[in-house]
């Protein structure tokens, strides 16, 4: 279809017209990162946190734009999320661990080894709404000492995995990722997508998004690529209430409708890593981008996060 919307937005199918405010502009909120990360907004307390993977330093945003350091040293955390409680998961490339901040601030490690080898680099992380804590295990972290501590893998594959709440238990859902990266439910959480950005070393290697139907909350099944990425990698991506995916790509910011049909895209100045939607209204798209942290308003609707 024609493009005739402002320069920031990509029209592929009339849908994202719908999505978007055409009026809407992007929004630099901070510009100091060295590879941004990990978005997640506290609608409690109105604010958004996201890493700064090789600075060690995880920041904290507020409506008016002041920006401060929610946590240094960071273990070169990367990927975070809140549970059902409200509090913040991490995932720490350093420690090569999937963490849990408490309401009195302490951490509290959920996951760092799995049948008694240590876990690569735990990369992005979701929570269920039964509490279980599902994540994604490449080797980004170990693969130099820019994000993490260079290291050889010690587990054979590079997993997807589910922590049982009430058992403690780590089991491997996936094991035939290439590089297995960002990940979101479907709203109603019969789905889940897990993208594989292996092509960010190997031009050859996917750079997809696949989506798996959940069984009994705690198995998936039926894997099958839900869409392909034409500039750069996918990475993080978040879901809206209508189940449209918005995922990080080389380019900017692609948005899919739940039939895997491209929508449109959201053009960025930086390479996009993650982001979230947040604010109020959670109409407001966070945009984690190399360098910076962007905002851009929509009409979609993120999916709620506590």
């Amino acid at each position: 279809m024609p493009n005739d919307a402002p320069s920031i937005y990509e029209m592929y199918d009339a849908r994202f017209r719908d999505l978007v405010v055409l009026s809407a502009g992007l929004e630099e909120l901070y510009s100091d990162c060295r590879w941004a990360e990990g978005p997640v907004w506290f609608a409690d307390t109105g604010c958004l946190i996201w890493s700064d993977i090789p600075n060690e330093r995880m920041l904290r945003w507020v409506p008016g734009g002041s920006v401060s350091i929610f946590r240094a040293p960071s273990n070169f955390a990367n990927g975070n999320t809140r549970d059902r409680q409200g509090r913040l998961v991490s995932c720490e490339h350093g420690t090569r661990r999937v963490t849990r901040t408490e309401i009195d601030g302490s951490i509290t490690i959920l996951a760092d080894s799995y049948k008694g080898k240590r876990l690569n680099s735990p990369n992005d992380v979701v929570v269920h709404s039964d509490g279980s804590v599902w994540f994604t295990d490449p080797t980004y972290g170990i693969l130099s000492d820019y994000e993490g501590y260079k290291a050889e893998p010690e587990q054979a594959t590079r997993n997807v995995y589910r922590l049982d709440p009430a058992t403690g238990e780590l089991e491997i859902v996936v094991d035939d990722f290439r590089q297995p990266n960002g990940l979101a439910f479907s709203p109603d959480e019969t789905k889940l997508y897990v993208a594989d950005s292996a092509a960010s070393h190997d031009i050859n290697a996917p750079r997809h998004i696949r989506v798996f139907d959940v069984i009994d909350g705690n198995k998936l099944a039926n894997g099958r690529v839900f869409c392909d990425i034409d500039a750069g990698i996918p990475d993080g991506f978040r879901a809206d209430i209508a189940g449209n995916i918005w995922t990080s790509a080389g380019d900017g910011v692609h948005c899919f409708a739940p039939d895997g049909t491209l929508l449109g895209k959201i053009k960025i100045p930086q390479t996009v890593a993650n982001l979230t939607f947040g604010g109020p209204r959670r109409n407001q798209l966070f945009i984690a981008a190399t360098q910076s942290l962007y905002r851009v308003y929509t009409t979609a609707t993120g999916v709620q996060l506590p």
